[in-house]
């Protein structure tokens, strides 16, 4: 009986000392503190070069640690079954919910069974073999199957505070996570999206019309108060006081429950307009204050994907097919800061965390909105000879 010995590839020496190429592969040579040679493998040379430099570096500096061979799914399992946020504030329990479904675990661990998630995809990789490259083509995927930038998002943030505790426990150099740029191309649907996030006056009112009957009051409440969809879902009506005209934000629907509002920020009371308010008033009727104030069939919450829809046939019949509920948000927003709302208002009103972030990612003024600046005539005319103010083409035609 004869025995078949199987021989690794030779080693082949590149141009850089410390480096070698085996087969599709680069391996990088260097020794521990002890002096034991250890080895690293990388997919480019690039990579190898990186790696050695910082390998070296570490041994040098007396910060070299042995990593142990992990299995991400191993990890992420223990990570989230004990995680708490990584500030002092914590965790919310909506967050970690989030987090476990991007990670394709269910709440008692165990693997989901749509296969859906990052421990599905990476398994029992060991967490130190997994490169940014790893984790771009993974993300990539996803996209490429028909999931939205945000729900790529939604699937990276748990990887970077999970890789960000790898490292702090020393079981990985790097966070593969961290400051990933996923180019995408842009549908053309989305390009009039990202010109166009708020409406005009003309087509908000268009958008009004169009919607049915029974989702008028709501398209209403929408565009008047800025509310996101899942706050103005769970609202009920013991949280609206017509008499002040002014409704009171304390919670949301978040993936079918009740939850607190997206930021401690969320929790605040909005003014309603004359009108919408009559309107309200109306619909309420002798409804009992427990009533959810927008039901479906027997006072059951509506489902954000049902608005979702409803919202969009109205918005392709008024001829603005971008717009969906959010853009009711960026019109209520811009509508405000166009009639005089200061930058303080309008955040507290919308429930973010500072102004500048309301006026960057909310607010869209149109070029009729810019003000007249004959002021600015005074400030760049030319003083004549004679201590007046002269106008620079009636200076130069005199002296002509």
């Amino acid at each position: 009986m004869s025995t078949c010995t199987i021989t690794e590839r030779p080693l082949e020496k590149t141009v850089t000392p410390g480096i070698f190429k085996r087969g599709n592969r680069y391996v990088v040579r260097y020794r521990d503190p002890s002096g034991k040679s250890r080895k690293k493998f990388t997919r480019t040379l690039a990579e190898a070069r990186a790696a050695r430099a910082e390998l070296v570096s570490e041994v040098n500096r007396g910060e070299w640690q042995p990593l142990r061979r992990v299995a991400f799914d191993d990890f992420a399992r223990a990570w989230i079954a004990t995680y708490n946020g990584r500030t002092s504030s914590g965790i919310r329990e909506s967050t970690l919910v989030e987090y476990r479904r991007a990670l394709g675990l269910t709440k008692e661990g165990e693997r989901r069974a749509d296969g859906i998630g990052a421990v599905s995809h990476f398994g029992g990789q060991f967490l130190g073999a997994i490169a940014p490259r790893d984790v771009k083509a993974w993300l990539r995927g996803l996209s490429e199957k028909g999931a939205s930038p945000s729900t790529v998002r939604t699937y990276l943030a748990p990887l970077r505070v999970l890789f960000a505790d790898a490292v702090e426990e020393g079981l990985v150099r790097a966070n593969p996570a961290a400051g990933l740029r996923l180019p995408r191309p842009v549908t053309r649907e989305e390009e009039s999206e990202e010109r166009a996030k708020a409406l005009t006056e003309k087509e908000l009112r268009a958008l009004v019309l169009a919607a049915p009957e029974e989702w008028k009051l709501l398209v209403r409440f929408l565009a008047a108060t800025g509310l996101r969809i899942g706050e103005a879902l769970a609202l009920r009506w013991g949280d609206i006081d017509l008499g002040r005209q002014r409704v009171n934000v304390r919670r949301r629907i978040y993936r079918g429950a009740l939850a607190p509002p997206k930021s401690r920020y969320g929790r605040r009371d909005v003014p309603l307009a004359p009108g919408l308010a009559r309107a309200l008033w109306t619909a309420h009727g002798k409804t009992a204050d427990e009533a959810l104030v927008f039901s479906g069939n027997a006072g059951r919450p509506l489902d954000a994907s049902t608005v979702y829809r409803a919202v969009k046939a109205a918005a392709k019949t008024a001829g603005v097919p971008w717009a969906g509920p959010h853009a009711l948000r960026h019109t209520c927003a811009t509508m405000l800061f166009r009639n005089g709302l200061n930058a303080k208002q309008v955040q507290l009103w919308l429930g973010h965390h500072s102004p500048a972030f309301t006026l960057a990612t909310y607010v869209h003024l149109l070029p009729d909105d810019l003000p007249e600046v004959a002021f600015l005539d005074e400030l760049i005319a030319v003083p004549s000879r004679a201590g007046g103010i002269q106008e620079t083409a009636e200076r130069e035609e005199a002296t002509a």
